[in-house]
């Protein structure tokens, strides 16, 4: 048998739909109670709860599958978008809160790492830029106006 302390750790996704669909109803709880988070983003897990009672559906329950979907479809949408626009470290904090009562440690993503800066190359070198008329104009680097081949013969 196994010690305890060699046996893999007990991560979330380990543990099953249920206890993560429980964790983010407390979550969503926790942040409609918070009186941080603003009153409009409230607005929105009290929206998709009066559609949930409401007797007016996208599609009726009388299509069975398609009924429920729809309805299950637009409150997962509904809580998804609240936690979305809540504050992240207010979301941060109280998730932190809820996974500390199980002995779990929430860590923050690490930050999308960054190129190293790199120097600006300017090449400086004559180019052509042709005119409508297609006659090309000789732009040199080190001379302060456009010249032209008439020009240059005169």
């Amino acid at each position: 048998m196994t010690p305890p302390s060699q046996l893999p750790p007990v991560t979330p996704k380990s543990v099953g739909l249920l206890t993560d669909l429980l964790r983010q109803l407390r979550l969503i709880w926790r942040l409609y109670f918070d009186p941080r988070v603003p009153l409009w983003i409230k607005t929105i897990p009290t929206l998709t709860l009066v559609y949930m009672i409401s007797p007016v559906d996208f599609i009726t329950d009388l299509a069975f599958p398609l009924g429920v979907a729809d309805d299950v479809g637009v409150i997962l949408l509904g809580l998804a978008t609240f936690i979305n626009l809540c504050p992240p470290d207010i979301v941060q904090e109280h998730m932190q809160a809820i996974m500390g009562e199980t002995g779990w440690r929430v860590v923050p993503p690490e930050p999308p790492a960054q190129p190293p800066p790199s120097e600006s190359k300017v090449i400086e070198a004559p180019y052509t830029v042709e005119s409508e008329k297609n006659a090309p104009q000789v732009i040199a680097s080190d001379s302060p106006s456009p010249t032209t081949p008439d020009s240059q013969t005169q």
